[in-house]
């Protein structure tokens, strides 16, 4: 990765740019199984669930142009679950493969650390095998598949969890 690229805590002004790179793969890909673009309000509405020093947006910038972006979500709403949570990593369709998820994946570990959580869940399209490789290379251990779960672009499409123990005794 270029050393003029910043990692930094997403804000408001970032979220046209967001949901932009998002919506790309929403009709371009299976990294999402969402069908339909998200919308600028449904973007908000989700950052403002959305909140740093518990579910963290970060973004990649390079001269002030968003490159891509990441997250941690709740891995589910009960309570119990309140130390796993999800991992979210898209980056711009012109800007792959040059290290910049592997950036924003290393910064969430650490601020997932920071926070205390105890376990960090990626759900990923079985067919996604450079997201699948950049989880490996932090840790993360595949620990299931649900065959023909989701339905897009006409197949059915498996899903890959993968998962990283945050306390260095696992």
């Amino acid at each position: 990765m270029k050393s003029d690229i910043s990692i930094r805590l997403a804000t408001a002004e970032d979220l046209k740019a967001i949901n932009d790179i998002y919506n790309y793969y929403v009709t371009a890909s299976t990294c999402t199984y969402q069908e339909e673009h998200e919308t600028l309000e449904g973007r908000k509405k989700w950052f403002e669930h959305h909140q740093p020093g518990i579910h963290p947006v970060v973004v990649a910038e390079q001269a002030g142009v968003v490159l891509g972006w990441g997250s941690l979500s709740p891995y589910h709403s009960r309570c119990a679950y309140r130390y796993t949570v999800e991992n979210s990593i898209y980056i711009h369709p012109e800007y792959l493969r040059q290290g910049i998820g592997s950036a924003i994946l290393k910064d969430l570990v650490k601020r997932a650390r920071g926070i205390g959580y105890h376990a960090i869940i990626a759900a990923i399209d079985g067919s996604q095998s450079a997201s699948i490789e950049m989880h490996h290379k932090f840790g993360f251990k595949e620990v299931g598949q649900f065959r023909e779960v989701g339905f897009k672009f006409g197949t059915w499409l498996n899903v890959i969890y993968l998962e990283l123990m945050l306390d260095e005794s696992h």
